[in-house]
């Protein structure tokens, strides 16, 4: 059977793609940093953190200029005005490893080769390293060493790639000059790399997690929120309806109760009856879109100011000792205002019960000057062991905020120098109705 000409390129070609676009894509990482030009540690919280890579950078570059002119002239004879230039061409780009190590790379690294270059001129000496003179080697462990802190991994890795082609190149030149010090470099820079990019590394995953631990938490708070508006929208659809029926039913049994009423006003009476009906209806459908599933707690009635006695009892009963004092000219309160008053005894107690066991706590809720007042103070945990939970997430007092604000009041929470912790709300209440005034008896 005869083989297609095509089939056995096939692999090869594919590995030929694959190879120019692995190239391109290192040579894109060597020409492209991959971060802005913001100094190491630029997001340091002290201000002598964010100082530190200056005075590192300074001090390298202070050390290895006057280091590296020395050991060209001294051990290589190199003249002094070239030693000179190429000690400043292979050092002072290390100020610039602070913010722009890449750039700096692109600078000393060619100077480094032309430095290798220029000592191959020079008569060879026993003792002599070549390609790259100790200082040469040092100093380029810190360059690689601030590339893996800043450049992605395909940057390293070009940079790597290059180093060490670029030794083997060297050595293939002068063999008999050679003196291990391409392979020396290329181990270590692989091994300083790789330090300084599991450094990094680890510090993006940090980053990472702290930010999205932010978003849930936010996320979380958002949803405590939006449930919290759904309770409340169900609960005051629910108080709302009750009196919608009402007025259903009565304007529907008007012409029945009251006798002589004029065509007119029976008319009126069947229009409220069935405008009342029809928001009825509407409430009840939204009442169905906020509901996420219908059950029977959802139809039960809402408690309010009369059940906190109940409540104050039940948490007694589960080892909390609590005090209410309600006072006695409450008198006729909204059924918003009750059902919210309740709620936030309910989710105060709670929060006692989760954060502070054992602790006394006192409840107020009285009237004063037009608005109610809920007050629930606890002091510190005295229960043996620890609290259920050490640190909560503030969801509870975002639903009581919530809460409040609907209602157009404020709620004020904070600890108390004991240890204990108060919350205190003031809801407005409507001011009383006038009695009406009865009209005087029509003259006969």
């Amino acid at each position: 059977m005869s083989t297609s000409p095509a089939g056995p390129q096939m692999p090869a070609d594919g590995l030929l793609s694959a190879a120019r676009r692995n190239l391109r894509e290192l040579a894109h990482g060597l020409s492209h940093a991959s971060h802005p030009s913001t100094p190491l540690l630029a997001n340091a919280p002290k201000r002598w953190q964010r100082l530190l890579p200056y005075g590192v950078v300074l001090a390298l570059a202070s050390i290895f200029i006057p280091v590296t002119i020395t050991n060209l002239t001294t051990q290589y004879s190199v003249p002094g005005a070239l030693a000179g230039a190429l000690g400043v061409a292979q050092a002072a780009p290390l100020l610039m490893l602070a913010h722009r190590p890449l750039q700096a790379w692109w600078i000393i690294f060619p100077a480094d080769i032309l430095g290798a270059l220029v000592l191959l001129a020079q008569p060879a000496e026993p003792h002599d390293v070549w390609p790259w003179t100790p200082p040469v080697i040092v100093a380029y462990l810190f360059l690689l060493l601030a590339l893996g802190l800043r450049e992605i991994r395909r940057t390293v890795i070009a940079v790597w790639a290059v180093t060490g082609a670029t030794g083997a190149v060297l050595h293939l030149i002068a063999p008999d000059r050679s003196s291990g010090s391409a392979l020396l470099l290329t181990i270590l820079g692989g091994v300083v790399l790789v330090i300084g990019g599991a450094v990094r590394e680890r510090g993006v995953a940090q980053r990472r997690l702290a930010e999205q631990e932010t978003i849930s938490e936010a996320e979380r708070a958002q949803r405590t929120l939006l449930e919290e508006r759904t309770r409340i929208a169900r609960e005051l659809h629910d108080v709302v309806a009750h009196h919608m029926s009402v007025i259903t039913v009565q304007a529907d049994s008007a012409p029945y109760r009251i006798s002589g009423l004029p065509k007119a006003a029976e008319e009126e009476f069947a229009a409220i009856a069935a405008a009342a009906r029809e928001s009825l209806g509407e409430m009840r459908r939204l009442l169905s879109v906020l509901r996420s599933e219908g059950t029977e707690g959802d139809r039960a009635p809402q408690p309010g100011l009369s059940r906190l006695q109940q409540l104050v009892e039940a948490t007694v009963r589960a080892g909390l000792p609590a005090e209410l004092t309600l006072s006695k000219d409450l008198g006729e309160v909204p059924p918003a205002v009750d059902l919210s008053a309740y709620r936030i005894v309910q989710e105060a107690l709670a929060n006692v019960v989760r954060h502070a066991p054992g602790a006394r706590t006192r409840i107020l809720v009285a009237t004063a000057q037009g608005y109610l007042i809920v007050l629930v103070v606890n002091g510190p945990a005295t229960a043996p062991g620890s609290p259920l939970e050490t640190s909560g997430t503030g969801h509870g007092l975002v639903g009581m905020r919530e809460r409040v604000r609907l209602t157009g009041g404020t709620l004020d929470t904070g600890r108390l120098p004991d240890g204990g912790f108060r919350v205190a709300a003031r809801i407005p209440l409507p001011p009383a109705t006038a009695p009406s005034a009865h009209l005087p008896p029509e003259e006969p």
